[in-house]
Order: C-alpha cells, then structure tokens, then sequence
C-alpha cells in the first residue's frame, strides 16, 4: 500500500476569492476525485479547523493499493483539470509518499 499526503497553504486572496472560499472550493473538487481510478483505498480531504493547531489551509490523505493507481489517478483528466486552479490559489505545498509493507497497514 501507498500512502500519499499533500498540505497546500493558500494565498490570502486569489482568483477572485478569500482564502477561505478558495479552500472550500479546492475541497469540492478534490472530493470529486475519491473514485476516479480503481485502487483508490481512502481519500480524506479537509480543511483546517478554527481552534485547532494547523500551518496549513488543505490536507489530502489517501491511500493507494500501489504506486500504478497513485499514477494513474495523478494523469487522470478530473485530476489533471484541478492543477491550474490549485496553481494559482496556492502559496505553498508540501508532499509525501511512502509505502507500507504488507502485515503493517
């Protein structure tokens, strides 16, 4: 299994829109993308919460049978539709991917 978990911190103010409306917009479309390719095992995103500690605005945490579903859901059109938008409304990200050997997940 692959682990894959991204964190953007979003501009203050982009594409016509505040922070946080652009988060939640992000956040829809991201959750268009739970089921667009087969082995997709979990695919979490959310937004910081008030009250909470967070440095960033949005994290997607999803999980992938293997490194060929990550890839095909990273060259897949509803995926692939969403990077100018994030491109331009995001100040920062950060990535990381590893994978769980079998009997630890």
């Amino acid at each position: 299994m692959l682990k894959h978990i991204v964190m953007w911190k979003l501009k203050e103010h982009a594409e016509g829109a505040d922070r946080a409306a652009n988060a939640r917009e992000m956040k829809r479309r991201l959750d268009e993308c739970a089921h667009i390719v087969p082995g997709i095992l979990k695919f979490e995103v959310t937004l910081a919460q008030p009250g909470l500690e967070a440095t960033y605005d949005v994290v997607l945490y999803s999980e992938f049978e293997n490194k060929a579903a990550l890839e095909a859901y990273a060259k897949h059109p509803t995926h692939q539709a969403l990077v100018p938008f994030i491109g331009a409304i995001r100040e920062a990200r950060q990535c990381m991917d590893y994978e769980v050997p079998a009997g630890q997940q």
